[in-house]
């Protein structure tokens, strides 16, 4: 049975938790992985806790439901920690990526897990630095992908300006803020 990767993203609407786990899956599809991209919605309004999902796999994904362990959680807005319970499900030696200004181990110590691994990266500050506007969302995948090696960043960022070049045509500087933003997260992101 193949190797399913299941991540779960934690974010406020608004954060973009939707359009991270859309823009990872299409470019996890790209580098020839089967994959699964979707919401949770509750109370669609900014501000609101959401949720959204990946499901990543060499092989066809044939489960279609909810995650409920996932081996990763990216959480982009810290002060859903405590509220939520976003360490729910996760297997002992699980992956958490949290946007914060805190250090790796100041993270572990407030979600209060003792096993797996803990990043940390300063994704809205990066997002204010590089795309003028408090979005995390471009910033912690490439968080991610350092983290986790899915891809290569040079793939990732491919795939990803092929999509924003559609998307923002006529506004080159919001293409490469986000680009720029990968890139920093890639290399900023710090393990404990």
């Amino acid at each position: 049975m193949a190797q399913v990767l299941e991540i779960r993203w934690h974010g406020r609407g608004g954060q973009g938790a939707k359009t991270a786990a859309i823009l990872l899956g299409e470019a996890a599809a790209s580098v020839g992985k089967y994959i699964q991209a979707f919401p949770e919605y509750g109370p669609e309004r900014m501000g609101a806790p959401v949720l959204a999902f990946n499901r990543i796999s060499d092989e066809p994904v044939r489960v279609h439901c909810h995650v409920a362990n996932p081996r990763i959680v990216v959480v982009l807005d810290p002060t859903l920690i405590g509220k939520n319970d976003v360490t729910s499900g996760v297997p002992e030696d699980g992956v958490y990526l949290v946007n914060t200004n805190l250090t790796p181990a100041e993270m572990r110590a407030k979600l209060k897990v003792k096993g797996g691994k803990v990043y940390t990266v300063d994704a809205t500050q990066i997002s204010i630095d590089t795309i003028g506007r408090a979005i995390p969302n471009t910033p912690m995948m490439g968080a991610l992908i350092r983290a986790t090696g899915l891809m290569t960043l040079e793939e990732f960022i491919a795939d990803t300006r092929h999509k924003l070049e559609m998307k923002f045509r006529s506004k080159p500087e919001v293409i490469e803020g986000n680009i720029k933003a990968i890139e920093r997260a890639y290399q900023e992101v710090q393990s404990e």
